[in-house]
C-alpha cells in the first residue's frame, strides 16, 4: 500500500506538460507508429499500456520517472515550436531592391565642361584665328563670295554646311566680342581675351550634338550588360584626349562632327537605312574629310537595302538583273541624299562659284606628309630615307652601294642641298633624296586597293558588325597610305573602332597599341610648356581606366584554340610592352623639347622630337592595322550577332 501512495501522489502532481507528454506517448505506441521528434531524434521504447499489462509498484515507479524525464526533453523542442509558429506570423521582409545603375551622360558633361573652362587660357593655334576669320566671312560678306574671299591667308575651305554653321555663330556674337576684334576681315587676327571665351564657349556648346547621340546609343542596348558595355564606349569617346587636345586646347570642332557620325552610326545599328543615308550625307557637307568612309557607307546601304537576293547567285545576273534590286528603297534613298546635296551646293551654283568652291575644297598642290609626319608608313618611309641620307654622308662606301642599288648617281652635295628640304609644310612637293618619290596617284591606288579589299565581305555580309570593321579599315587605309594627312585624322580610325572593340577580347590589343600611339601622336600640337603636364596627365589616367575598363567589358573570345593560347598570349604581352615603352619614349622627347631653350646642343635636335613621335606611333599604327585585319578578314565569329 505504500508503494501505491506514493505512485498516486505523484498522479495528483503532475504538470500540464507532462500529461500531455505521457498521453501523446502512449497514443503513438498504442497505434504502433514512430515518429521522430521535432529535434530530430528517434522514439524510444515506451512502456506497455495500462489495459494490457499488470506491473509491480518498482516497475510503475520506473515508468514514472523515465516518463518524466522524457517529458522534460519533449518541452524543449516544443517551446522551439512555439516560437517557430510566432516567427512565421511575423510579417516578411521586403526583399531588397535591385541595384540601379545610372547610365546617364549628364553628370560626365557637367565635369568635362568645367575642365575645358579652365582651359580657355591655354595655348590655342592658327586654327583659332581660321575660324574667326570664317566668322567675319560669313557675317561681313554676301554668301556669293564666301568661298572667293582671300585677304587673310586662312580662306574658307569646308562644305556649305560648316559655312552656315559659321553664318549661325556669328549671328550670336555679341557687341562688346565684335570690338574685341572677333568681327573683322583683316590678314592677321588682333583679338582679345573676350573672343578667345566666346569661341571657346562655341565648341563646349556645339558638342553637345556629340553626348546626345551617344546617350541615344546608350539608350538603344537590348540588355543591362550590352548598357555597361555601350557606356563604357561612350565615356572613352566624350571623355577621348584626342578631342580634349585638338578641340578644347588646339581648337576646332571635331565633337559636333563625330556626333553627327555617331547619329549615322546609330541608325546603322536599328537598320534605320534611310536616316542612316541622310545623317552621313549631312556629315558630309560638313566636312569632307569623311569621305574617306563614303565607300564603306555605298556598299552598306546598298547591299542591306537597296538589293534583294541574299545570297547571291551567278544565275540571277543573267536571267533578270533587275530583281535584285529594291527599287522603291533604292529611289528612297537617292532622293534623300540628293536632296541634302542639293540644299547645301544649290546656293553657290546658282550664284556661278562651284568651280571656286570645289577648288577650295581639294587644294592638290600640297607635299606628301605635313610638317610633322603623321604616324603612317609615309613617316616610315621618310625615316629611311633620313637613315640613308646619314649612312651615305658618315659612312665610307656606302655612297657607291646606294648607287648600285638604285641604280641611279647621287651627288654629296646634291644630297646635302636636298635633306634640309625634305617636308615643306603646308604647301610644296615633297622630294624624296634617295627613296624614289611618291606619287599622288601611288597613294590613291594604295589607299583604294586596301578599302575595296574590306569592302567585299561587307557586300557579302552587310551586319551591323562588318559595317563597324569596313568602317574602321577604310579609315585606316586612308590614313596609313592616303596624301597629305594630318595626324588629326587618326580620330576617324579611333571613334568607330571604340564601337567594336567590346565585341570581342581579340581585338583589345589593337584598340589599345591605336589609342595610345594615336593619341601620343598628338602630343607635338601642344609644344608649350603650360600644357606638357596636362597633356600627359590627362592622356595617362585615360589609358589606365579605359585600357582596364574595356578588359572588364569585353566579351570572351569563342576561337581561341587551346593550341593558339601561347601565341597570343605572346603577342598581348608584346603589346604591352610597347604601350609601356611609351612612357621612357615620352619622357626622353619631352626633356630635349623643355631643356632645348637653355642647351645649344639640345636645339639642333628639335626635328628628331618630331621623327621620335612619328617613327615610333606609326609602329603602333600600323602593327594595330595589321592585327586588325588578319581578325577581319580569318575569323568570321568575331563579327557575327551576338545576344
Amino acid at each position: 500500500m505504500p508503494s501505491r501512495t506514493k505512485h498516486r501522489k505523484q498522479k495528483k502532481s503532475p504538470t500540464p506538460t507532462l500529461t500531455s507528454s505521457i498521453n501523446s506517448s502512449k497514443t503513438e505506441i498504442s497505434n504502433g507508429i514512430q515518429t521522430p521528434t521535432k529535434n530530430n531524434q528517434q522514439p524510444q521504447k515506451q512502456p506497455a499500456s495500462k489495459s494490457t499489462t499488470t506491473t509491480t509498484t518498482s516497475s510503475k515507479t520506473a515508468t514514472t520517472t523515465t516518463t518524466t524525464t522524457k517529458s522534460k526533453t519533449k518541452s524543449k523542442p516544443k517551446s522551439k515550436a512555439k516560437a517557430n509558429v510566432k516567427s512565421k506570423s511575423k510579417p516578411k521582409p521586403k526583399p531588397k531592391p535591385k541595384a540601379e545603375y545610372n547610365f546617364s551622360l549628364w553628370n560626365v558633361w557637367v565635369a568635362s565642361t568645367l575642365l575645358k573652362i579652365l582651359l580657355f587660357p591655354a595655348y590655342h593655334s592658327t586654327d583659332f584665328d581660321v575660324h574667326r576669320n570664317w566668322l567675319s566671312i560669313t557675317k561681313l560678306l554676301p554668301l556669293k563670295e564666301w568661298y572667293i574671299e582671300k585677304t587673310s591667308q586662312w580662306t574658307l575651305d569646308y562644305p556649305p554646311f560648316f559655312a552656315f554653321f559659321e553664318w549661325t555663330l556669328a549671328q550670336f556674337v555679341p557687341k562688346i566680342v565684335a570690338e574685341d576684334g572677333c568681327i573683322e576681315l583683316t590678314p592677321k587676327g588682333d583679338y582679345g581675351f573676350l573672343t578667345i571665351v566666346f569661341q571657346r564657349c562655341t565648341v563646349i556648346i556645339s558638342e553637345i550634338v556629340l553626348f546626345i547621340a551617344l546617350q541615344w546609343f546608350i539608350n538603344t542596348s537590348a540588355t543591362l550588360q550590352e548598357k555597361k558595355r555601350n557606356f563604357v564606349i561612350a565615356c572613352s569617346i566624350v571623355l577621348s584626349p584626342g578631342l580634349m587636345i585638338v578641340d578644347h586646347i588646339h581648337f576646332q570642332y571635331n565633337g559636333m562632327l563625330f556626333g553627327i557620325f555617331i547619329f549615322s552610326i546609330v541608325c546603322a545599328k536599328l537598320k534605320k537605312y534611310l536616316l542612316c543615308g541622310f545623317w552621313f550625307a549631312v556629315l558630309i557637307c560638313f566636312k569632307h574629310i569623311f569621305l574617306y568612309v563614303a565607300p564603306c557607307y555605298f556598299v552598306f546601304l546598298l547591299s542591306g537595302y537597296c538589293l534583294n537576293q541574299r545570297p547571291f547567285k551567278l544565275s540571277m545576273l543573267t536571267s533578270n538583273p533587275f530583281k535584285l534590286v529594291r527599287w522603291t528603297n533604292l529611289i528612297k534613298l537617292g532622293s534623300v541624299v540628293l536632296t541634302i546635296f542639293a540644299i547645301a551646293f544649290g546656293p553657290f551654283a546658282y550664284y556661278g562659284v562651284l568651280p571656286q568652291l570645289f577648288a577650295r575644297l581639294f587644294p592638290f598642290s600640297r607635299g606628301l606628309t605635313h610638317a610633322y609626319w603623321a604616324p603612317n608608313i609615309w613617316a616610315i618611309y621618310s625615316f629611311i630615307d633620313r637613315v640613308l641620307i646619314q649612312l651615305t654622308l658618315q659612312v665610307p662606301g656606302f655612297h657607291k652601294l646606294i648607287e648600285i642599288i638604285f641604280q641611279k648617281n647621287f651627288q654629296i652635295d646634291e644630297i646635302i642641298h636636298n635633306s634640309k628640304a625634305l617636308t615643306k609644310g603646308l604647301v610644296g612637293e615633297v622630294e624624296f633624296v634617295i627613296l624614289p618619290d611618291i606619287l599622288p596617284s601611288y597613294t590613291f591606288i594604295l589607299t583604294l586597293f586596301y578599302q575595296v579589299m574590306s569592302l567585299i565581305p561587307l557586300f557579302i555580309q552587310p551586319t551591323y558588325e562588318r559595317f563597324l570593321g569596313s568602317l574602321s579599315l577604310c579609315a585606316w587605309a586612308s590614313f596609313l597610305f592616303g596624301w597629305h594627312v594630318h595626324e588629326k585624322a587618326i580620330l576617324l580610325v579611333i571613334i568607330p573602332l571604340s564601337f567594336i572593340v567590346a565585341q570581342d577580347r581579340k581585338l583589345l590589343p589593337c584598340y589599345q597599341a591605336l589609342t595610345t600611339s594615336g593619341y601620343v601622336s598628338l602630343f607635338p600640337l601642344l609644344y608649350g610648356s603650360k600644357e606638357w603636364l596636362f597633356k600627359i596627365l590627362f592622356t595617362f589616367v585615360w589609358c589606365v581606366m579605359f585600357h582596364n575598363s574595356f578588359n572588364e567589358v569585353c566579351q570572351f573570345s569563342k576561337t581561341i584554340l587551346y593550341s593558339k593560347r601561347m601565341q597570343v598570349y605572346i603577342l598581348d604581352r608584346l603589346n604591352l610592352l610597347y604601350v609601356f615603352a611609351f612612357v621612357p619614349v615620352v619622357l626622353a622627347v619631352s626633356f630635349i623639347q623643355l631643356e632645348s631653350g637653355y642647351f645649344e646642343i639640345l636645339k639642333k635636335f628639335q626635328f628628331l622630337q618630331l621623327m621620335i613621335y612619328s617613327v615610333y606611333c606609326a609602329m603602333g599604327v600600323i602593327s594595330s592595322w595589321n592585327w586588325f585585319t588578319w581578325l577581319y578578314f580569318l575569323d568570321d565569329t568575331i563579327w557575327e550577332p551576338r545576344n
